[in-house]
């Protein structure tokens, strides 16, 4: 090919696969035809046409799209995390597609507060006396950072000075906020002599953070909430406890029998609240199983505290999110919480789900392995499994499943390719067993 024969933008347009907005396919050819003009002018072969494709079909794959998580981490951040319940999801749609009562109060005709019933859900559920939804639970620390400890110092133990997925620093999010950290104790041990040693006269509260992502075992020593809640009380300083994952009740009272053991370690919100924390920081998208948001409980006057301050606005959550969030807490309200995806998923037999893995992939071998939680939720907690071990290449296998309608993420370990059933939804199997048959013929 030399210059003369580029294709026109409007042809090589038309040759780009339907699915893009055109502004966006004329972008592609352009970029197209000026890469081939590039190589044509060093004498290297060129393809616009093949070039123009490739782009179209790598910006196709980033759009929005219903995949199939076959990787058996139940709270997969890279997908979503927790899946909704479908009536969760059908009240989303409702309050995305037409007009509710966000801010009205139907029995006055009022302005209402948003998030009302939320919040009475919330307080019900966890025995707190006042609630509040923000966007996700980095929000929900920073807002309470930066309404009651800006410009003050608070204590916080070296072994709970989290990172999480994307690069999230308590460090970096505290120093946002104006508050000055104040690191105590050491990786593995925190006793309560040194938050009392830590407290001062700019000290603005005490802070506890459950490393809901990683452990410290061995020789480990921490304060508990009961202990810094006497300290707390003592020094007239509030105690915060970023719970993270969002357990509700570590009874687990909406499953049959004792909670699961893979649940051992994981604090129940409402006990925190129980055992002296004023204010319990914890996601909606983790445990709860519910919409991304961030969740805030306890005492009524430092929530009036967070609401009046300017960020609340910044963080606050729309109709849709309000409209999952509720239905969710429904579930755990009227008992009915083990139907949410996440807990039917989690608590899923191990023959069940052979028997799914059988149906999904008659010929193919099964092999056992473990489940994960995942979302920095529950670390080293291990589901046992069963799974689909497709033959050849995992790592060709891997591709091939990405590029399926829909797409199917699996999971390489120890040099196979394994299709982990525990977290695909039981309505996605057909599509799933249809997937595996095409691609492995």
């Amino acid at each position: 090919m030399d210059l003369r024969d580029l294709p026109s933008v409007d042809r090589l347009t038309g040759a780009i696969p339907a699915g893009l907005p055109r502004v966006l396919a004329v972008e592609i050819a352009r970029a197209a035809i000026a890469t081939a003009r590039t190589r044509i002018e060093a004498a290297e072969p060129a393809d616009p046409e093949r070039y123009a494709r490739e782009a179209a079909q790598a910006l196709l794959q980033a759009r929005p799209t219903h995949v199939i998580n076959a990787t058996g981490v139940l709270l997969h951040t890279n997908l979503g995390r927790a899946p909704l319940d479908e009536e969760a999801a059908a009240a989303a749609h409702r309050a995305a597609a037409g007009y509710t009562n966000l801010e009205l109060d139907l029995a006055t005709g009022n302005r209402g507060k948003r998030g009302g019933y939320a919040h009475r859900l919330l307080t019900t559920l966890t025995g707190a006396e006042a609630a509040m939804v923000v966007n996700n639970n980095a929000g929900a620390l920073y807002l309470a950072l930066v309404a009651l400890s800006a410009g003050g110092s608070v204590p916080v133990s070296r072994g709970e000075l989290i990172e999480i997925g994307g690069s999230y620093r308590l460090p970096d999010l505290m120093a946002a906020t104006g508050t000055r950290l104040v690191e105590i104790g050491t990786t593995n041990r925190t006793r309560l002599g040194d938050y009392r040693a830590a407290i001062g006269p700019d000290t603005a509260l005490l802070l506890k953070v459950h490393p809901s992502n990683y452990r410290v075992s061995g020789f480990t020593d921490d304060a508990s909430i009961e202990e810094l809640a006497g300290l707390a009380s003592e020094s007239s300083l509030p105690l915060l406890f970023d719970a993270g994952s969002g357990l509700l009740d570590d009874r687990t009272p909406w499953l049959a029998g004792p909670p699961p053991e893979w649940l051992a370690g994981e604090p129940g919100i409402r006990q925190s609240l129980e055992a002296g924390a004023d204010l319990v920081m914890f996601s909606g998208d983790k445990l709860l199983g519910g919409p991304q948001a961030g969740i805030l409980v306890g005492r009524e006057s430092l929530i009036a505290r967070l609401d009046r301050h300017p960020v609340a606005r910044a963080l606050r959550v729309d109709g849709p999110t309000l409209a999952a969030l509720s239905f969710t807490l429904e579930r755990y309200a009227d008992g009915s919480a083990s139907k949410l995806p996440f807990w039917s998923m989690a608590t899923a037999s191990y023959a069940d789900l052979e028997a799914r893995c059988r149906r999904v992939a008659p010929t193919m071998p099964i092999v056992a392995t473990s489940s994960t939680v995942g979302a920095g939720s529950v670390p080293g907690a291990e589901v046992p499994s069963p799974a689909v071990a497709p033959p050849g290449s995992p790592d060709e296998g891997y591709l091939r499943l990405l590029s399926a309608d829909p797409p199917v993420i699996g999971r390489r370990d120890k040099g196979r390719l394994l299709l982990d059933l525990r977290s695909v939804l039981p309505g996605q199997d057909e599509a799933l067993g249809a997937v595996v048959a095409s691609t492995w013929r």
